[in-house]
């Protein structure tokens, strides 16, 4: 009599798992539908756009994209585009507002990170309103600043109440202060999202090392040096990714505040593609430089990647 006859509970080999190759063959035949649809929705677009950004094609033109071979150019908008001057200026522009709001933002969303680390009264009700300009609608987030930075808006109401003098300026129409009026806007909308990052990084910090050392007689900035930065390397490393990534998208709460002006002060390259896309009507050109950015930001992200990648490793 058989082992599996005496004992009932001792399965037969027909009965086995399937092997790890049958298991495979299995899970991409299931998940082959969701391939196409992800090929089809993000590689299709792509080779769309290194067509288009060959061409001179325009749909002024009245010849339908896929004849757009007919304007073949090579790399001619390529070319284009490494001598002028308005996209630098706009990548310049952005730069800048990066530059700035990334690291205010980061500031301080670690500042009130940290702060509400504790328990405290009202802390759901802090957290609650601080999180609050997140959830506003960019182009909502937009008209509101341009509101407030009017000449006889709040804004300069509160600055001559506070220094006791007529205090008027243009700020939107200032090529200076309407650059400072975006990024003000920027920094209001977005901290609260770095916050909430950091504040989930936090939260994943050993709370028996932080008491250990407190007992050991560590200071509040010995605790954050060799702990709380240790522990959040990726954390704050996927932060900062995430915004900067997102400044170079930054467009309704410009593009509502000043409209890339006066003139072209404060025209980011979002605002730049829009105008050349929508009042140009110079598709392959705008493809050409959608391109570009694109594999500036790809680069970018496999650098964040392997920096985060190195800092869990260590």
């Amino acid at each position: 009599m058989s082992a599996a006859a005496v004992n009932p509970t001792v399965a037969p080999a027909a009965a086995a798992p399937t092997s790890d190759k049958e298991s495979a063959k299995l899970g991409f035949r299931l998940t082959l539908p969701a391939q196409i649809l992800v090929l089809f929705i993000s590689v299709f677009p792509l080779l769309m756009q290194l067509y288009i950004s060959m061409t001179d094609w325009s749909p002024l033109d009245g010849v339908p994209w896929w004849h757009a071979w007919e304007m073949w150019n090579t790399f001619a908008n390529y070319t284009d585009l490494a001598v002028d001057d308005r996209f630098w200026s706009a990548m310049g522009r952005t730069a800048v507002i990066m530059l700035i709001c990334v690291p205010a933002e980061f500031l301080l969303g670690f500042a009130l990170a940290i702060l509400f680390m504790d328990d405290f009264r009202g802390k759901r009700v802090f957290y609650s309103i601080l999180l609050m300009p997140m959830m506003v609608v960019p182009a909502v987030a937009g008209y509101m600043f341009f509101m407030l930075f009017q000449s006889g808006g709040p804004v300069n109401d509160i600055i001559s109440t506070l220094t006791g003098t007529t205090f008027s300026l243009a700020w939107l129409s200032s090529p200076t202060w309407a650059l400072v009026a975006v990024m003000i806007a920027d920094i209001w909308q977005w901290t609260p999202l770095m916050f909430l990052i950091l504040l989930a990084g936090l939260a994943g910090v050993p709370e028996d090392q932080l008491r250990a050392a407190t007992l050991l007689g560590a200071s509040w900035p010995q605790r954050f040096r060799t702990i709380i930065l240790p522990k959040m390397k990726t954390i704050i490393i996927i932060a900062l990714a995430i915004r900067v990534i997102e400044n170079f998208k930054i467009f309704d709460t410009l593009f509502i505040m000043t409209g890339g002006g006066p003139g072209v002060a404060t025209e980011t390259i979002s605002v730049y593609i829009y105008k050349v896309t929508q009042n140009d009507l110079i598709w392959g050109y705008v493809a050409a430089i959608a391109l570009a950015i694109l594999i500036f930001l790809s680069i970018f992200a496999n650098f964040a990647i392997a920096r985060m990648n190195k800092a869990r490793a260590a």
